[in-house]
């Protein structure tokens, strides 16, 4: 059985193995997940429920350190996610986005406010050009659901709290000939909706 366990501890396809493939990954810095395509090795029990949390086997996972991990080596190719290293890549399951915006600052830049926002698993990202907003609709309340890009194909889900905020933040500009109701952040202009419909959010 030790031996087992120890063949196990860098099998591709594993979450021993593709715990401790990923550590080794990422070392040095950020891991250059968008450069690796390594062998598929199928899809792991683990869900990335519409609050953030991370699951495997049904049961959260509880230790903050190991969901970072993951979420380093986290790779999204259309409408699917993997867990990548060097040597495998494994399906998992998302129910909404990936992460949470869970806090905002906003401070003055030399082109006016930036929007810097912490996801759930501390990272922080300027809202910009870059880091774009953008606000879906929710047909079941008629209300507006927000992302804010993070990296590549990954969003987080803003905070309906944290949502909230930015309405207080809004502005009206003119957008194409309508009149839009948005947030600025980084020199952008990030529309959430007609201005006339803004009584409609929440």
């Amino acid at each position: 059985m030790a031996n087992e366990r120890r063949s196990d501890e860098k099998r591709p396809g594993t979450l021993d193995g593709l715990v401790n493939n990923a550590r080794g990954a990422t070392q040095k810095g950020p891991p250059p997940v968008h450069l690796w395509n390594p062998p598929f090795c199928g899809d792991l029990d683990m869900r990335i429920g519409s609050d953030g949390t991370w699951h495997y086997m049904k049961t959260p996972i509880g230790r903050p350190a190991l969901v970072k991990l993951f979420a380093s080596v986290l790779k999204r190719e259309g409408d699917k996610y993997f867990l990548v290293t060097p040597v495998e890549k494994c399906g998992i399951t998302v129910d909404d986005a990936p992460f949470m915006a869970v806090e905002m600052r906003s401070e003055q830049g030399d082109g006016g406010r930036v929007l810097n926002f912490r996801t759930n698993v501390d990272d922080w990202v300027a809202c910009g050009p870059a880091h774009a907003l953008r606000f879906e609709s929710e047909p079941d309340t008629g209300g507006l659901k927000p992302y804010l890009h993070v990296r590549r194909d990954l969003w987080a889900k803003v905070t309906r709290a944290l949502f909230y905020d930015l309405v207080e933040l809004g502005e009206e500009r003119d957008v194409d000939g309508e009149t839009m109701f948005g947030v600025v952040s980084g020199g952008a202009f990030f529309a959430m909706a007609p201005a006339e419909s803004l009584r409609e959010f929440g």
